[in-house]
């Protein structure tokens, strides 16, 4: 039976897994409870890719131009070149 996810948004998944990184990392856990850590973290990112590819899928949809084809837009970051 699988665990279900309990992350529900991707800021908190994100929350989620530099928790998990930060305990793996600081090395005083056993052995198994680094692995369902590390279980856990591989279903986070997951989780986390989807909401990713979720939010690109969005954005294209956003960027058609009337006639249904894609118009390449630079994507600026705030304090970046464009």
């Amino acid at each position: 039976m699988e665990e279900e996810l309990k992350v529900k948004d991707f800021e908190s998944a994100l929350k989620s897994l530099e928790s998990i990184v930060a305990q793996l990392e600081a090395g005083d856990l056993t052995l198994d409870r680094s692995l369902e850590l590390f279980e856990e973290g591989v279903k986070i990112s997951r989780f986390c890719g989807a909401k990713l590819d979720e939010a690109e899928r969005k954005v294209e949809v956003l960027t058609k131009t009337a006639e249904g084809t894609f118009k390449e837009q630079p994507f600026a970051e705030d304090g970046g070149e464009a």
